[in-house]
């Protein structure tokens, strides 16, 4: 199990959180995952064997959101 935690650029209250949790929840192979408002993070748990982090980075943004470059 890998852990990853995203800063997104356009989180910008709970009702983003639930959207960005979602999205990241629908990834096969996904353990669990916490989006924190405040902080603007996605923090998540997967299988490395089942998914990548493209695959976790796609989702979001496909569900309008922006990650902010490492």
């Amino acid at each position: 199990m890998k852990k990853r935690t995203l800063q997104i650029s356009n989180f910008e209250c709970q009702e983003d959180a639930e959207k960005i949790t979602q999205a990241v929840l629908d990834v096969w192979g996904i353990a669990d995952a916490k989006a924190n408002a405040t902080q603007k993070t996605i923090s998540f748990t997967f299988d490395e064997r089942m998914a990548s982090e493209q695959d976790f980075e796609q989702a979001i943004t496909e569900s309008g959101f922006q990650i902010v470059s490492e």
